[in-house]
């Protein structure tokens, strides 16, 4: 974000608008939770979450990202090299109290997203005026899913958001493979070459740059940076369906290959569906691989 800049332009001339950090830690919590879908890709449920434990405390922000999975979001204005330990603490604390969580949930948005929490992947957002190498460092060594997000101001009425550092805690599911990708149907089951296609897929997913995490639901799996780009449903008999957060608007669509599928229900998130059935057709869909990736 070093290199961003802004210009607000008026019939008197050109101005620069410089970036600024907020006055206070609540003008930036305000903001990202009053458009947290649009911002993390993540359902607002509760702000200043209050913890039943002997110690106490108040989770800035709690949400849910879009393939079910539990998101802590921790703010400080400035930098702060305790962001980090105080928001593994609460996630330690959600972990151990499921009920609790599921039934926000439950409250906020009914009993069907309740009962498919995905457990397995919580994740930790800590949006903040800076961090330091050592904060970088320090994610990696741990095993939560956790993304480090600066932002700035701009003006009165402009946020950026630039992501520092992003690792899943799932470190075996997030390194290149070739073969016996997580929740790939057998070979047998789906036929080789299709399971061969799906597999280059993945490899072509995660390899779009760092910091691309992978999420496995029962129906699809997900890529996602800090919001999914691209989800991947399981091989049917002739091709591979792929969703990609890529706007169906902006694509020329090919029948059979492309179709905007707004507003029409299926597996995992994305507006353009895109049908593979050889790894030509990965080469043909590089482009809007990347354009997903850089969307997100």
């Amino acid at each position: 974000m070093s290199g961003l800049k802004l210009f607000h332009t008026t019939d008197s001339g050109v101005t620069e608008v410089v970036p600024r950090l907020a006055e206070v830690e609540a003008d930036v919590q305000g903001l990202v939770e009053a458009h947290m879908e649009a911002m993390l890709g993540v359902r607002f449920l509760a702000s200043e979450y209050v913890i039943d434990c002997a110690d106490g405390g108040r989770i800035d922000s709690l949400g849910l990202d879009e393939n079910g999975a539990p998101v802590v979001v921790e703010y400080k204005r400035g930098t702060d090299a305790g962001v980090i330990n105080q928001g593994l603490y609460y996630m330690s604390w959600l972990m151990a109290h499921k009920d609790a969580f599921r039934n926000l949930v439950r409250d906020r948005l009914g009993a069907s997203a309740a009962s498919q929490v995905l457990w397995s992947a919580p994740r930790l957002i800590c949006v903040a005026g800076d961090f330091t190498r050592y904060d970088a460092h320090a994610v990696r060594e741990h095993r939560r899913s956790i993304d480090l997000v600066r932002y700035r101001f701009f003006g009165t009425d402009l946020i950026g958001l630039e992501t520092v550092a992003s690792v899943t805690g799932r470190t075996p599911a997030a390194r290149r493979v070739r073969r016996g990708a997580p929740g790939l149907p057998p070979v047998r089951a789906q036929g080789r070459a299709l399971a061969e296609l799906a597999e280059a897929v993945d490899e072509v997913l995660l390899g779009l740059g760092d910091g691309v995490s992978r999420v496995q639901r029962k129906q699809y799996r997900a890529y996602q940076r800090l919001r999914n780009f691209a989800c991947v449903c399981p091989p049917q008999k002739t091709k591979l369906l792929i969703y990609l957060k890529a706007d169906p608007k902006e694509v020329d669509l090919v029948p059979g290959f492309t179709r905007d599928v707004t507003g029409l229900g299926h597996h995992g998130t994305g507006d353009l569906e895109v049908r593979l059935r050889s790894e030509r057709d990965v080469e043909r869909a590089a482009d809007l691989f990347r354009a997903s990736y850089a969307a997100a």
